[in-house]
């Protein structure tokens, strides 16, 4: 199993960013790189919580999000590919004095198959590297969604 901690700061609220996170509508994937439009399914969605398959790259897995804390986002594998259901992210927002947001994510990453303890291990070598990449790619676009003009 890998546990991958994650940082960055942003200019965004921690209301925009879980916004943006709890977005599932087409074009998620120009915030989140790994989120194919065409891997895209919500099942179910309610205040606070959402049901939704997403992944690219032959990857997928099914979320339980669950944002009913203003200051987390908890997404929690059910199913998947090559995940188990020890698997999942979470996102931790605090507000900074000087009116960023610190970001602190955890991803768990715990293969189900050959394929996912594979990808598993190499993430536990790289993992904070390539999804540190992800995550400031994600931040920026945030940021650049949140200054938008309507």
């Amino acid at each position: 199993m890998s546990t991958i901690h994650l940082n960055e700061t942003t200019t965004s609220t921690p209301e925009q960013f879980v916004a943006a996170l709890t977005d599932f509508g087409p074009g998620r994937s120009e915030i989140f790189g790994r989120s194919a439009d065409d891997y895209l399914r919500v099942h179910e969605q309610r205040p606070g919580h959402a049901d939704v398959t997403e992944g690219s790259g032959g990857v997928w897995e099914r979320l339980d999000y669950d944002w009913s804390d203003p200051n987390r986002v908890v997404m929690k594998t059910t199913d998947s590919n090559i995940w188990s259901d020890r698997s999942g992210h979470t996102y931790t927002f605090t507000r900074q004095p000087d009116g960023t947001t610190e970001v602190d994510v955890v991803v768990v990453r715990d293969g189900k198959n050959v394929k996912g303890r594979a990808l598993g291990l190499l993430l536990s070598v790289a993992g904070k590297r390539v999804l540190g990449g992800e995550l400031r790619k994600t931040v920026k676009a945030i940021e650049a969604r949140a200054h938008e003009v309507p």
